[in-house]
């Protein structure tokens, strides 16, 4: 299905997405996630979900039970962390320490996928390439083994 972004955040559904995160149902919290993501590829999207504060949520899902919900986290994540503004939040609010125990303890591909996709966006900031160079090893491992 395509998605006018401009007419969803206009609309509002930043918003309804972030609180719909908190859902009792892991289905509807994985398609909440994943649909932060598809309207956070446009900069104004990325915007949204840090003024709306979805950041900290998203964090807090990557713990989640269901591996689904953890995947669409971690995607979305990397989406809002394209902008300064992304990583700086994520940061400030753990992601990198939750992202490198997913890295580290999470078998599904998926998840492990948007993980590093993450990552990859965090370490462009200095403060998350600090924190993350400790995990050179744990990458390696994955890339030459398929996993730590």
């Amino acid at each position: 299905m395509k998605v006018d972004t401009d007419q969803a955040l206009s609309a509002g559904a930043m918003e309804v997405f972030t609180s719909l995160l908190g859902h009792g149902s892991w289905e509807i919290r994985g398609k909440a996630a994943r649909d932060i993501m598809d309207i956070s590829f446009p900069l104004e999207g990325k915007r949204r979900a840090v003024k709306v504060l979805c950041v900290p949520v998203l964090v807090k899902l990557l713990a989640d039970k269901n591996f689904h919900v953890r995947a669409q986290a971690a995607g979305a994540l990397m989406s809002i962390a394209i902008t300064t503004e992304g990583k700086q939040q994520s940061i400030a609010e753990g992601a990198v320490e939750a992202l490198i125990s997913l890295l580290q303890a999470d078998d599904s591909s998926d998840v492990r996928l948007n993980v590093i996709k993450a990552i990859t966006m965090l370490a462009e900031a200095p403060q998350g390439r600090e924190k993350l160079v400790q995990i050179v090893p744990i990458l390696e491992d994955i890339r030459n083994t398929g996993g730590p």
